[in-house]
């Protein structure tokens, strides 16, 4: 997965969006988060603040966390994170801190993100690791997903 191939960026978006869905169940923003090395699927999450009553419980963060404790090492270099929802400036960071080669996004958060859209922390000359971004993989269907959520709740 490190590599960039579109067809295996799109499979792992697909893991990813099955964890937003179950976002659903409790009442959470409907995001996803999947930690990959390779062809292996080291970790899933979904966004999980609302069960847990903590404000850091992203799907990146709760991702990141399973995905070293799989491999013992916080170190997760060669390993790509594949997330619906660009990521926040915590995530961007904490993917920077995990030594991740890759973050892969299907929608831009124009908002709140930080591959891109409000700063480009995975890519700040100034901090001792870059991380190479994919954004827009499966776009639509990501932020369809997001939309519908809030839509249902204005």
């Amino acid at each position: 997965m490190t590599s960039g191939n579109a067809t295996d960026d799109e499979r792992v978006m697909r893991l990813a969006l099955e964890e937003a869905r179950r976002c659903l169940d409790h009442d959470d923003v409907p995001i996803g988060a999947v930690v990959a090395r390779d062809d292996e699927v080291l970790a899933a999450a979904g966004n999980q603040r609302e069960v847990a009553n903590d404000p850091t419980a992203h799907a990146e963060i709760l991702a990141l966390r399973a995905a070293a404790a799989a491999i013992g090492s916080w170190r997760l270099e060669g390993c790509t994170l594949t997330v619906t929802l660009e990521p926040c400036a915590m995530c961007a960071g904490a993917a920077v801190l995990s030594r991740l080669d890759r973050v892969v996004f299907g929608a831009a958060d124009p908002k709140a993100g930080f591959a891109g859209s409000l700063g480009n922390l995975l890519q700040d000359p100034r901090l001792n690791h870059s991380v190479s971004i994919t954004g827009g993989v499966l776009e639509a269907e990501c932020g369809d997903l997001l939309r519908s959520f809030f839509r249902e709740r204005r």
